[in-house]
């Protein structure tokens, strides 16, 4: 179990110091997949922003957590109750967390998505809520990037 465990940490530091660089270049577009989730940290109290792909629904976002809730931009966002998405240049607080149950968040991605989705057996997901309304993203500060 500790070769796994030493697998998926070493895994998840290239992602966050190679990946999670690039594909922040293209969160901060208006085109792409990507959405920025701006979060804080829960030990040290700084702005850290992590690139993921959501999928817009009523209400808020669907995320699909294919590396699992044990990821640090996850526990933070948990640790404060909610965090900020930046999508396409607009900014939404999310303010609620909700889990969803596998068959519904599946279904709120369009059918390419939900091939892999299936295909990949991912079981964990979550709704972000979002307070309403959103607004454009003021200019902001590039804080580190982490997974």
């Amino acid at each position: 179990m500790h070769v796994r465990q030493g697998m998926r940490s070493a895994w998840l530091t290239l992602i966050k110091n190679t990946l999670n660089r690039l594909t922040l270049r293209v969160a901060r577009s208006r085109r792409g997949p990507f959405t920025i989730v701006r979060h804080v940290g829960r030990s040290s109290g700084k702005t850290f922003e992590t690139p993921i792909i959501v999928q817009p629904t009523a209400g808020g976002f669907v995320i699909a957590l294919t590396y699992g809730p044990d990821v640090n931009w996850y526990k933070n966002v948990v640790a404060a109750g909610g965090c900020e998405l930046i999508r396409h240049r607009r900014r939404y607080v999310i303010d609620r967390l909700e889990p969803l149950a596998t068959r519904e968040a599946i279904n709120a991605f369009p059918v390419p998505q939900r091939w892999i989705l299936t295909a990949l057996h991912e079981d964990l997901f979550v709704k972000f809520v979002r307070r309403q309304p959103s607004e454009p993203a003021p200019g902001w500060r590039r804080p580190r990037a982490q997974s």
